[in-house]
C-alpha cells in the first residue's frame, strides 16, 4: 500500500487508451503535428487567454528551462529554502542559467512571504555590481509541505517582484491540487495574479512523463527564447505528439480536475485521522494530496509491518514522516490505514 509518492503511481488507462489511438500514421515532427497545436488551443481556453506553450517530459525541465529564459547568468532567483529547485535538481537551475544563482527564502509552512522578499530586496542587492542581480522569483504550487499559496499571498509576492522588473515563475508539479483547493479559475492563480511562466504539472497527477512550459505572454521575449532553450536542453522531442497526447487526454472532460480532486480528498481522509490520534501531530496544514505526521520511529514500524510504505522526511524536523496520495489510491487502502492510525 503506496503512499511514497504520486511519482510512483501508474498512468491514467484513459491516457494510455490514447496514445494507443494516435499511433498510426506518420505525423509532422518536432510539435509541428496537429495533437500539440490542439493542445495549445486547449491551455488557452483553459486559461481565458492566448498562451504559449512547450510540453517537456520531466518536471525538472520545465523549471529549469522556464527559468534559463526568466534570468541572466548573473543574476539570481528567490525560492524557499525547500523548493524543488532548490533541493532537488542536482544544480540543474544553475547550469541552465549559466551560473545563476539560487537565494533561499526561509518561510512557515513552505511558503515565501512578501515581507521576507521584501527584506532581502531591502538589502541593496538590486543595481550593485559587485552582486547577483534579482532577476525572478519563483513560487511553489502546491508547496512542497503540502501547503498552497492563497492568491492575495501570490499577489503580494508578485507585486514586490514586479517593482523591481523582476519575473515570476511558478513551479506547478501539483498545480491542480492547489487549483482545486482554491476553488478559482487557472487564470486567477496563474497571469491575473501576476504570474509570467508556468511549469505546468500533469505526471504526478496521471500522466505518464510529461509537463508543460506555458508562457503568459506569447509575444514576450521570453516566449521568443523558448524554443531555443528547449532545443538546447534536450526537449525538443522528435515525436513530440506522443507527449502532447498525454495532455490532450489529461486535459479532455476534465480528467486532470477529477484527479486532483480524489487525491485531495484521500489525503483529507489520512488527515482526519492523525488529527484524531491525540498521539500524532498533523506538522502543515493539508492542503493538497500531500500529509507530514509527527510519530516516533516504533509507531511508524506497526505501520510499516502492515504493509504501509511512506517516508520518513528529516527535513520537516524530528520524528517526521510523509504520506502521499494520488488518482489511483484505493479507498480500500485509505480504510485501512485510518484504522492502522487509530490504533497506533
Amino acid at each position: 500500500m503506496n503512499f511514497a509518492s504520486d511519482n510512483s503511481v501508474g498512468a491514467n488507462p484513459e491516457i494510455i487508451q490514447h496514445l494507443l489511438t494516435i499511433n498510426d500514421g506518420g505525423l509532422p515532427s518536432y510539435g509541428d503535428d496537429e495533437i500539440t497545436q490542439r493542445v495549445k488551443d486547449k491551455l488557452s481556453e483553459i486559461f481565458e487567454r492566448k498562451v504559449a506553450v512547450f510540453p517537456v517530459a520531466t518536471g525538472t525541465a520545465a523549471n529549469v528551462i522556464s527559468l534559463s529564459a526568466m534570468t541572466p547568468s548573473y543574476g539570481s532567483i528567490l525560492c524557499h529554502s525547500e523548493s524543488h529547485i532548490q533541493l532537488d535538481e542536482c544544480n540543474a537551475p544553475e547550469m541552465f542559467t549559466d551560473g545563476a544563482k539560487l537565494i533561499s527564502i526561509a518561510g512557515e509552512n513552505g511558503k515565501m512571504t512578501a515581507k521576507s522578499v521584501q527584506d532581502y530586496l531591502d538589502m541593496g542587492w538590486k543595481g550593485v555590481v559587485h552582486h547577483a542581480q534579482p532577476s525572478a522569483i519563483s513560487i511553489t504550487q502546491a508547496t512542497e509541505s503540502g501547503t498552497v499559496y492563497q492568491l492575495d499571498e501570490i499577489k503580494a509576492l508578485t507585486t514586490v517582484a514586479k517593482q523591481v522588473d523582476m519575473k515570476v515563475h511558478m513551479d506547478g508539479a501539483r498545480f491542480t491540487n492547489a487549483l482545486r483547493t482554491l476553488g478559482c479559475s487557472p487564470a486567477e492563480m496563474t497571469w491575473k495574479a501576476g504570474v509570467d511562466v508556468l511549469s505546468f504539472g500533469a505526471t504526478k497527477n496521471g500522466c505518464l512523463n510529461v509537463e508543460a512550459i506555458v508562457v503568459f505572454d506569447p509575444d514576450s521575449d521570453i516566449a521568443k527564447q523558448m524554443p531555443f532553450r528547449r532545443k538546447r536542453g534536450g526537449h525538443l522531442f522528435s515525436k513530440m505528439r506522443y507527449l502532447s497526447a498525454q495532455l490532450e487526454a489529461y486535459l479532455e472532460n476534465d480528467l486532470w480536475i477529477k484527479n486532483a480532486d480524489y487525491a485531495n480528498d484521500m489525503a483529507k481522509q489520512i488527515s482526519d485521522a492523525v488529527e484524531a490520534n491525540p498521539s500524532l501531530d498533523v506538522i502543515f496544514p493539508v492542503e493538497a494530496n500531500i500529509v507530514f505526521s509527527r510519530m516516533t520511529a516504533e509507531q511508524a514500524q506497526k505501520l510499516y509491518d502492515q504493509g504501509f510504505y511512506f517516508y520518513d522526511f528529516p527535513a520537516a524536523g524530528k520524528d517526521a514522516y510523509r504520506m502521499v496520495t494520488s488518482w489511483i489510491t484505493k479507498q480500500e487502502d485509505i480504510s485501512k490505514l485510518v484504522a492502522a492510525i487509530a490504533e497506533i
